[in-house]
């Protein structure tokens, strides 16, 4: 496999990170409840920007890491969409006001992507000196696959409460909103706005998707740049989707369960590739298992667009078919 340019890398990254300052400047400098078709035009502009990036690994660096990419990037979009369910429930627990909601997921979105970025780092460390922890996510990735299947939901929404509570009674908070700011001034002190405790909410809600979603995208690419640019193109677009989607989600029933589906596979694909690289003293003497096959990745590709699409296909049937049915 052709190892990817430095150059290609540092230039990559910068670019990027002047794209989300950029998307920042403007959230912030013009707030505003996006129209349906704003929100679907800059869906489109980031899909777009992604499939660019995906073309540009295809020509420099060659198919291998354009085809890790894509299959990285959209398992993380779709489990990204995921949290767009929880996003809905902050931004009404926190009654944030519709017009300032594109600022509070962009710095929550940001806020994301850097402890995102400490996540992977770490786990390519990890990765790079023991093996075996291929066998800890692909077991992690079965057990988050059954509980994504058989979950209601809900949880997720309050697992931060404990820290955004702390937060609340260590600050002085200050009883309103003063637009995307998270300080005012009441009555002449200095007191935080609940801003604050979005931003935390939205940041530490993401994360916590995170430890499901990192192992699965290193079960398709050890490449810790690929990991990292597949999560900003993910989270690059969460923010329009929010507004996109936001009245469609309850209508895309067979979501979770593709999503369940996805990740066993790369469960199961994580499992496989631990025994093709065993070094257990335990397992075969501490030799790799060559005779065990491993799963390509334009395969996982394949499997992954494909679940997707049928899961999409089957919600729109039975959305369809509701009306009749309840007659």
């Amino acid at each position: 496999m052709t190892a990817l340019p430095l150059w290609f890398e540092i230039g990559s990254l910068a670019v990027l990170t002047l794209i989300l300052l950029a998307d920042l400047l403007i959230v912030y400098k013009r707030p505003h409840v996006p129209s349906m078709k704003e929100a679907g035009i800059w869906v489109g502009v980031y899909i777009a920007l992604a499939l660019v990036f995906a073309a540009l690994l295809f020509v420099f660096t060659g198919p291998e890491h354009g085809s890790e990419f894509l299959a990285g990037w959209i398992t993380e979009y779709s489990l990204s969409v995921d949290n767009l369910f929880v996003f809905l429930i902050i931004m009404a627990r926190f009654a944030v006001p519709r017009p300032y909601q594109q600022g509070a997921l962009m710095v929550g979105i940001i806020i994301a992507l850097i402890l995102r970025a400490v996540f992977i780092a770490v786990g390519a460390i990890v990765i790079e000196q023991f093996s075996w922890v291929f066998y800890i996510f692909g077991a992690f990735l079965l057990w988050t696959a059954y509980r994504q299947a058989v979950d209601h939901g809900g949880e997720e929404a309050g697992a931060d409460n404990a820290l955004v509570r702390r937060i609340g009674t260590v600050l002085p908070m200050a009883g309103h909103y003063d637009g995307n700011k998270i300080r005012t001034v009441v009555d002449g002190k200095k007191l935080f706005t609940p801003m604050l405790l979005v931003f935390v909410s939205l940041g530490v809600t993401d994360l916590l998707f995170a430890v499901d979603s990192i192992p699965a995208i290193f079960g398709l690419t050890q490449s810790a740049f690929i990991v990292f640019t597949a999560n900003i193109f993910a989270l690059m677009g969460l923010r329009q989707l929010y507004f996109l989607l936001g009245g469609l989600m309850d209508k895309l029933v067979f979501l979770k369960h593709a999503l369940s589906v996805i990740l066993a596979f790369i469960g199961v694909k994580l499992i496989l590739h631990a025994l093709h690289v065993n070094e257990l003293p335990f397992l075969n003497g501490g030799e790799p298992l060559h005779g065990v096959p491993e799963i390509p990745t334009f395969v996982s590709l394949a499997v992954i667009v494909g679940t997707l699409i049928v899961a999409v296909v089957l919600s729109l049937l039975v959305q369809r078919n509701k009306p009749s049915v309840e007659a």
